[in-house]
């Protein structure tokens, strides 16, 4: 099968590629290398940006499917341009929900479900987002309701994906390991919030492992949810002299939710294989063998490293499907406060970022 990969250079998109190319599929990159000075994996590449819709018109022809992991990932990156951020992560998805009618598996976040003491949320529990990212989530998940598509809501990725692309260093698990081998010491904030974490690779497993499914929906997938002060002490039995300090949690982040990922288990046969352990070690390992030079490149972090890109809104907005930042990829315009959970029928208001 002919599959574009969107944001294929990328974290995710490294390990994604990789499985395509194990199991017998074309895959074919579209990416904008943001975050990397080359792309040398041998498969078919497109340099371009989400927002140039007659290039992406171009790439849709060729596909049989479509696995779109484009998007600036993160809150803090997120803020920094937030029209970039609504063009790349909503908009984008509004055209693809309008311009492609194949396979579509797309990367959104468990971020959508916020603060919420709930036990263990499902698919169909009230979304609360609270940072601009999550709210691009929510939106470009309601474009592609109706379309032939698997929606991931992914939990915090963890470990190395791949051997070309970048390792991300600002995500709990890979953060802890960081501070640990550099610092001998991790800070932890607050440390009462959950977390639910997945290793990049099940993640990637998961969605080539659905490209030929007749399956659409959305679906949580997750390992398993970790109390963040819990994991501190996780890593400590891999740095055992680690001396763990904790402060208080600002007020800015208050997320904190567990998922249930029973629903992905059951119908797309979902079985992660990568510990959280695994994952510490992985990194520990690249880490001891200096594979990471220097330690503290921003292009590490993506709030860092965008926080030094000048060309992020350079590029003329070539959206005509929607009115200004929103809309469903079906014409209709909508407004962000008005969208509920597209899995469920919901009376809660989302808020609006």
């Amino acid at each position: 099968m002919n599959v574009l990969v969107v944001g294929g250079a990328g974290y995710l998109g490294g390990a994604v590629v990789d499985l395509l190319l194990r199991t017998g599929h074309h895959p074919r990159v579209y990416d904008l290398l943001l975050y990397e000075e080359s792309y040398r994996k041998p498969v078919d590449f497109s340099y371009g940006d989400v927002r140039d819709v007659e290039r992406l018109r171009h790439e849709f022809v060729r596909a049989d499917a479509v696995i779109w992991l484009a998007a600036i990932v993160g809150d803090r990156a997120c803020d920094l341009d937030r029209d970039a951020t609504i063009s790349i992560n909503e908009k984008s998805v509004a055209f693809l929900a309008n311009n492609y009618h194949g396979r579509i598996l797309f990367s959104s976040t468990c971020s959508v479900y916020g603060e919420q003491k709930d036990a263990s949320l499902t698919e169909t529990s009230a979304l609360n987002p609270l940072s601009l990212y999550a709210a691009t989530k929510i939106a470009s998940e309601t474009y592609l309701s109706k379309k032939n598509a698997l929606i991931f809501r992914l939990g915090t990725l963890f470990g190395v994906g791949d051997t070309f692309s970048r390792v991300r260093l600002d995500l709990v698990v890979n953060t802890f390991t960081v501070q640990a081998f550099h610092r001998g010491r991790i800070t932890v904030i607050g440390g009462e919030q959950f977390r639910p974490l997945l290793h990049v690779r099940d993640a990637a497993q998961a969605i080539v492992d659905s490209i030929a499914s007749p399956i659409t929906g959305i679906f949580n997938l997750h390992r398993q949810n970790v109390r963040i002060g819990d994991l501190a002490f996780q890593v400590r039995n891999h740095f055992p002299d680690l001396i763990i300090e904790s402060i208080a949690m600002p007020a800015t982040d208050a997320r904190d939710y567990r998922v249930n990922s029973d629903k992905a288990r059951s119908q797309l046969k979902f079985a992660p294989v990568h510990s959280i352990d695994a994952g510490i070690e992985d990194l520990k390992n690249i880490l001891e063998a200096n594979r990471l030079q220097p330690i503290d490149n921003p292009r590490y972090v993506n709030a860092r490293h965008l926080a030094g890109v000048n060309n992020l809104s350079t590029v003329p907005n070539q959206f005509d499907v929607v009115g200004p930042s929103r809309g469903n990829g079906h014409g209709e315009t909508i407004v962000l406060s008005e969208i509920a959970n597209p899995s469920a029928k919901q009376n809660k208001p989302l808020a609006a970022a």
